[in-house]
């Protein structure tokens, strides 16, 4: 989820979110690379867009906190459409990250798939946006996989966790390091269909959600807005 400010003198659309991490396994460190992760990837396309037929330049500015002790009241109350909130632990359920859906501003990281080139932060801000894997999870042919492919995608085999195995065996599907931020991933926001009220327009809804620690027991429960 982020706000989107459209700037008609310098022809450009940027895109504002903050990243808030809380959670035993949430540190600055994890905090800071969530943060670059998902700037770098984003911009790294220099996406653009066209309104009434005048081009726009996309950027992303991300900034992130780490907010330990944050409780569910606070995020229950959120109304800053920039504010996005992500609990960090080393157990996650079903073994994997995710968020609280399409367009949303909340989610639970494993900590392990938060190494540096993981690719992960980047993947799931994506679907905070609105975005969606891919119906056809067969990419091989095409190069490069794009950001929103998940876990599981088949793809050429120097973008396997191991090229040497056959694609759809443990070790011949994508590793998520090779994924990229591409324009039509940018394409796909359709920001040219938000409705800009004083050049600002929210992309994304709010769910904040407060996620309780997968280990704990009743660990299943979330806290819904």
């Amino acid at each position: 989820m982020g706000e989107t400010e459209l700037d008609p003198f310098r022809h450009t659309i940027t895109i504002y979110s903050n990243i808030i991490t809380y959670g035993n396994a949430a540190d600055e460190k994890i905090t800071a690379l969530i943060r670059d992760e998902i700037e770098t990837m984003w911009n790294e396309p220099k996406g653009t867009v066209y309104i009434k037929g005048e081009e726009f330049y996309v950027t992303f500015r991300i900034t992130a906190e780490l907010r330990a002790s944050i409780d569910v009241e606070e995020i229950y109350a959120n109304t800053n459409c920039r504010n996005n909130y992500f609990r960090i632990e080393e157990y996650a359920l079903g073994n994997i990250s995710f968020v609280d859906g399409l367009g949303c501003n909340s989610g639970y990281f494993k900590l392990e798939n938060l190494y540096a080139g993981s690719t992960t932060a980047a993947h799931e801000y994506g679907h905070t946006l609105g975005l969606d894997h891919p119906s056809n999870l067969d990419y091989r042919g095409k190069g490069v996989p794009g950001i929103m492919y998940p876990r599981g995608t088949l793809v050429d085999p120097e973008y396997q966790y191991d090229s040497t195995k056959p694609a759809g065996v443990t070790g011949g599907t994508m590793h998520p390091m090779y994924r990229r931020v591409f324009a039509e991933d940018i394409a796909l926001l359709k920001l040219e269909k938000l409705r800009f009220k004083n050049q600002k327009a929210i992309l994304g809804e709010f769910s904040n959600v407060y996620h309780t620690d997968h280990s704990d027991a009743g660990s299943d429960r979330t806290f819904f807005a």
